[in-house]
């Protein structure tokens, strides 16, 4: 009997010991499903070492910028789930996974772009002829608010530039000039950051030379060692930060890109991510089980408390004519947009994911998506490019952007938007895959058998031809496209997510979606800004239901 339990004992231990000993020792060999605290190379050299070729191994916990929220990644149901009223049928119910990322806790405010704009305004003067369409292409379009039949002077002359609408979300703004804003954000914020760690000196702005034009900090530079940069960036403190203890200079130089300094690029969000973030069904499971997808019902209204019965997003609530509800108990209490913050979050942290200004994403607009080809992080809209080698033939150089080879895209109210600042790096299109798979010519079973489309004539959409002119005054204005066409569809419309405080509940619904020219503006229509997490995407501990995401470490 006593040897029958210790047969049994040993038979229970066994396995313990089989797997202590396969992930213990002093191999030095990353555990399944973890890693051990430093990394070990197959080479032997250790990171640093003053007799090898000095490369950093400094690891750099990552940490959420200023007003960005972690929403840790998962697989959800992307689409609509209920009635297709419209008939658009656009948006199937398709299973899709996405990874974990950072999005904004609000929509950008009026006063995030102002900022913007005053810094644009700042660098690139108006009044110097070669900038003069920089800083105004850039301004929101403020007579989207006009109406023929509507008083809303003071929108149109104070809603932008007015304090009181500080921390309301900017309207008016296209899908090019909301890419502009991503791209200067990251900018300024890798600038902030490299100022707190002592890499450029926070007095950087007093030398007027050092931020004016072509002479502005961009993060290109850093990341390449641009000339321009020398005697600003303190490469000592580089080095520090990268991990490396060996005063060489050459080791500093190599060392200087080292992504452990910077600010993780900012951008739109996917459709699918922004999907996911406003669902965020992490409030609406038992484990690892989804209690349904309606989450207006969950949310549209307050259960107990002083919100009990009343609205708890900012939208068209009452049907014609009723944008607030009855003066003095209104349902949502808000005409026109909101306070970003006025409203609660939902379980990730997000204000305004379901009212206030439906937002941009960053995906092409297509009738369908192809997930039958990708369900993992879908996104329709890659256009892959690289930086142009600078002409002198120095190596690890690029060609910039001057002050004679600024590009422009055409706004919809014949303005001008910059492509890239002056003293950025050019770049060329390697690759734009936004028709991949839609049905144009070189998606198609005939693009491999001789048939050519270099002239770009064929378009499976049959969508106008959009072409810009300067008419007499020199206005630039949008030529009629006099030909018959058979569809709106083309490259230039990107997805709009989430409903508006002047729409109805039925566009409130996260699996909706409409679209509009990345060159125009609504008065309904936002943004906000998110950016990719790289790391250990899940955290540590099960989310409990209904609980905020914490950045895994």
């Amino acid at each position: 009997m006593k040897i029958g339990k210790f047969i049994l004992l040993l038979a229970a231990v066994s396995p313990l010991l089989l797997t202590l000993a396969s992930c213990g020792g002093g191999s030095g060999r990353s555990k399944p499903g973890g890693g051990t605290r430093n990394t070990q190379s197959l080479s032997g050299w250790k990171p640093n070492d003053k007799n090898g070729w000095f490369f950093s191994n400094k690891k750099k916990t990552e940490k959420g910028w200023t007003g960005m929220v972690f929403v840790e990644g998962g697989t959800f149901t992307m689409g609509l789930v209920k009635d297709d009223v419209m008939h658009d049928w656009n948006n199937t119910p398709t299973r899709m996974q996405v990874r974990s990322f950072f999005i904004g806790e609000t929509e950008v405010t009026n006063y995030e772009y102002r900022e913007y704009v005053t810094w644009l305004k700042y660098v690139y003067s108006p009044t110097d002829q070669n900038y003069k369409d920089i800083y105004f292409g850039a301004l929101p379009d403020t007579l989207v608010w006009q109406n023929k039949l509507s008083r809303n002077d003071i929108y149109s002359e104070d809603y932008f530039r007015a304090p009181q609408f500080n921390n309301y979300p900017v309207v008016g703004v296209s899908w090019l000039q909301a890419q502009r804003y991503c791209d200067w954000l990251t900018d300024r914020a890798n600038e902030r950051e490299l100022m707190n760690q002592g890499i450029i000196p926070k007095d950087y702005y007093s030398n007027p030379e050092n931020n004016v034009g072509s002479n502005s900090f961009n993060v290109e530079k850093y990341k390449y060692n641009d000339p321009s940069l020398e005697g600003i960036v303190n490469q000592e403190k580089v080095a520090k930060r990268s991990g490396i203890t060996n005063k060489n200079e050459r080791i500093i130089s190599v060392n200087k890109s080292a992504q452990g300094n910077l600010v993780q690029k900012f951008r739109l969000p996917t459709e699918a991510e922004w999907e996911y973030a406003a669902l965020a069904e992490a409030d609406n499971r038992q484990y690892n089980l989804v209690e349904g997808k309606d989450v207006m019902i969950n949310r549209l209204r307050g259960k107990k408390g002083r919100n009990r019965g009343q609205f708890l997003e900012n939208f068209k609530s009452g049907g014609r004519g009723d944008y607030s509800g009855i003066g003095g108990f209104g349902n949502d209490g808000n005409a026109i947009t909101s306070d970003v913050r006025a409203y609660p979050s939902n379980s990730f942290g997000l204000y305004g994911m379901y009212g206030n200004v439906a937002e941009w994403t960053q995906d092409v607009y297509r009738p369908l998506i192809d997930t039958d080809y990708n369900d993992f992080n879908y996104f329709r809209g890659n256009v892959y490019q690289q930086f142009i080698n600078d002409e002198s033939g120095e190596a690890g150089r690029f060609k910039k952007v001057d002050d004679g080879s600024i590009q422009y895209d055409t706004l919809a109210d014949g303005r001008l938007v910059y492509k890239n600042l002056p003293g950025k790096f050019e770049t060329e299109v390697v690759e734009d895959a936004r028709n991949f798979r839609d049905g144009d010519l070189q998606s198609s079973l005939e693009a491999g058998a001789g048939i050519s489309n270099e002239g770009g004539s064929y378009n499976f959409y049959n969508s106008p031809i959009r072409n810009w002119v300067v008419d007499e005054k020199g206005r630039v204005v949008l030529q009629k496209d006099t030909k018959s066409r058979t569809s709106q569809i083309s490259n230039d419309l990107r997805v709009i997510k989430g409903g508006s405080w002047n729409d109805t509940a039925y566009w409130l619904d996260p699996g909706q979606r409409r679209y509009m020219s990345e060159n125009e503006s609504a008065v309904w229509v936002g943004f906000r800004v998110a950016q990719d997490h790289k790391g250990k995407e899940s955290s540590s501990t099960r989310t409990q239901r209904g609980s905020k995401n914490k950045i895994p470490k």
